[in-house]
């Protein structure tokens, strides 16, 4: 291994475009920030070092040996963070990247493509959560933020556009085409930046563009090894190694890596990223991982140590996941199917640990098609979901899920014949800081889940066994929590003295039901008993009060605290049959 000429970023970049720098199989995918970026760009315009890149020259007769993948050149959090496969069938060698990756992929995207990252508070599902922007750097002024010594956003075009007196929006990957300093100099004299009446702000701009012109054509600042081994367990080594620090390497990487070296028949990275791109779309989205898959593979392939170790990552192992691969991926998409049907997603799972006992218990029954469904597998569709709803709301994999995964697969492995053996694992932890049982006071607590917490919507599959929560559920506030004001009480006949008491409460389950969402939206701000009055029907009265436990009280608001009590103890009876073995 040698240090060879440093390069400009434009040679490199170019490089790049016209795909003689490619990636090896075993190299993450690009997990950088815009932030991380922007403090990029920010180093390399204050001539701060961003170390040296090792680069690992394959020749072409052997390249055809190897796996390699092109740069991410457009990134897109949801529908684009793949790298695409590389043809290496061309007569050149083949310069792969081993250290450096996220650092080049970031340059290429500020200079040639686009990032488009998911916006706060929209649905990961919504097309326009994910808007397409570019970096652009601020020459008339430094930000406010002096972290920074340059302003520098990615924006959309119509953000970029809106210049004023303290912005004029430069897209960085202009710069390419600025090939000579001259070119700057056009730039500033027709975009009307030399002629700025702020003298000082005209003279900001040519001293940013032009340190930007030096920082891609001038200054040789990719400093770089270059490796020419052949031998892969070497270069497995380099790269374990080398990539140790920064943005440290997850052990699905890692196992991924050596998956894709080792399996024969098929490409595990293209594999491993369509499945779980694939089961991510069941029911209302999952937050599968690769760390989730390959945890599992391990699991369902009855591997003694399941642990993430290199020593696990072996050849024999390797194969063992890749002759099993159908399998293992069909009982892992009939397990989320199944969990999807007890109304369960990305948004009320709080470990994803949960889906592999599931997916083991079908893969020992000889994975039958439409479990989910089946009215044969009613009762076993049950178990399941008691022992699932325990864990979750009991939190036993949160922490060492090794302990919980091992005995549990055990029991499966020796007891599955006659159904999903609950009561044995119940009895196995029994006692344990792992217990799945439910005390009294472990039911009483659960009344004080609140709106939008994570753990609300459980206990709510748990109290509305008939609702398919595959469908659109709401849910919905019984007496409104818009009139839940001191001034709104007030007027409802309140008494003063309950007034904090009442606001205090609201919000918790015993005051939520599940609704479909057209009911819901019909519902709105109604006072509670002026919607059942004109909504249900009124044969159908008393059964309404039974499905959403409503006690026989006065539904007057004024009688809140009555009607509260009243009906946290028809929950809690629920509770306690449903959760208690």
């Amino acid at each position: 291994m040698s240090f060879q000429t440093p390069l400009s970023i434009s040679e490199v970049i170019n490089d790049i475009h016209s795909k003689k720098y490619l990636l090896p199989s075993i190299q993450r995918e690009f997990v950088w920030s815009p932030e991380q970026i922007t403090m990029l760009f920010d180093s390399l315009m204050r001539n701060y070092p961003i170390n040296s890149f090792l680069f690992w020259k394959v020749p072409k007769e052997k390249a055809s040996e190897f796996k390699f993948y092109e740069f991410l050149r457009d990134y897109h959090q949801k529908d684009n963070r793949h790298n695409p496969k590389a043809n290496i069938s061309g007569s050149d060698d083949v310069m792969a990247v081993l250290d450096g990756q996220q650092r080049l992929t970031s340059l290429y995207i500020a200079l040639r493509g686009t990032y488009a990252n998911k916006i706060a508070y929209k649905k990961w599902d919504n097309p326009l959560a994910y808007p397409k922007k570019k970096l652009y750097i601020n020459l008339l002024g430094a930000p406010e933020d002096i972290s920074y010594e340059y302003e520098l956003e990615f924006l959309t075009e119509p953000e970029a556009a809106k210049m004023d007196d303290d912005h004029h929006w430069f897209p960085v990957g202009k710069i390419l085409d600025l090939k000579e300093l001259s070119d700057v100099m056009d730039y500033l004299i027709t975009s009307g930046l030399a002629a700025n009446p702020d003298k000082g702000k005209a003279q900001y701009a040519n001293r940013t563009l032009s340190k930007l012109h030096a920082v891609i054509h001038v200054n040789r600042i990719i400093s770089y090894y270059l490796e020419q081994s052949t031998e892969l367990d070497k270069v497995l080594n380099i790269f374990i190694r080398v990539n140790s620090g920064g943005t440290t390497l997850s052990y699905s990487d890692l196992l991924l890596s050596f998956a894709t070296a080792q399996w024969e028949t098929r490409d595990a990275r293209e594999e491993i990223n369509d499945f779980v791109d694939e089961v991510n779309q069941i029911g209302r989205g999952f937050n599968i991982s690769k760390d989730i898959v390959l945890k599992a593979s391990l699991v369902l392939c009855d591997i003694p140590d399941i642990s993430f170790k290199v020593d696990n990552f072996n050849r024999t192992n390797m194969l063992k996941i890749e002759k099993e691969w159908d399998n293992i991926t069909k009982a892992i998409r009939d397990a989320l199917k199944l969990i999807s049907s007890f109304g369960f997603s990305r948004e009320n799972i709080t470990s994803n640990n949960l889906i592999i006992p599931v997916a083991y218990y079908l893969k020992s029954i000889g994975l039958p098609n439409n479990f989910e469904t089946s009215t044969s597998k009613i009762a076993d569709r049950k178990n399941i979901k008691l022992w699932f709803v325990s864990a979750l709301l009991k939190r036993v994999f949160s922490f060492a899920p090794d302990g919980v995964l091992k005995p549990v697969r055990e029991i499966i492995k020796s007891q599955s014949a006659n159904g999903f053996p609950v009561d044995a694992i119940f009895d196995h932890f029994k006692g344990t800081n792992r217990a799945l049982q439910f005390t009294d006071d472990d039911i009483n607590n659960l009344l004080y889940s609140k709106y939008g917490h994570g753990d609300t919507l459980v206990i709510l599959s748990i109290l509305y066994p008939w609702a398919d929560l595959k469908h659109s559920f709401n849910v919905d506030h019984m007496f409104p929590k818009s009139t839940f004001t001191p001034k709104k009480l007030k007027a409802k006949g309140v008494p003063e003295n309950k007034i904090d008491d009442f606001i205090a409460n609201y919000n918790f389950i015993g005051n939520l039901q599940l609704l479909e969402e057209i009911p819901n939206i019909e519902k709105k701000a109604m006072d509670f008993d002026v919607w059942l009055n004109q909504k249900v029907p009124a044969g159908g009265l008393a059964d309404y009060k039974k499905k959403h436990y409503v006690p026989n009280v006065s539904l007057d608001f004024s009688n809140f605290d009555v009607f509260l009590e009243e009906r946290e103890k028809m929950l809690i009876q629920k509770l306690n049959f449903e959760l208690k073995k």
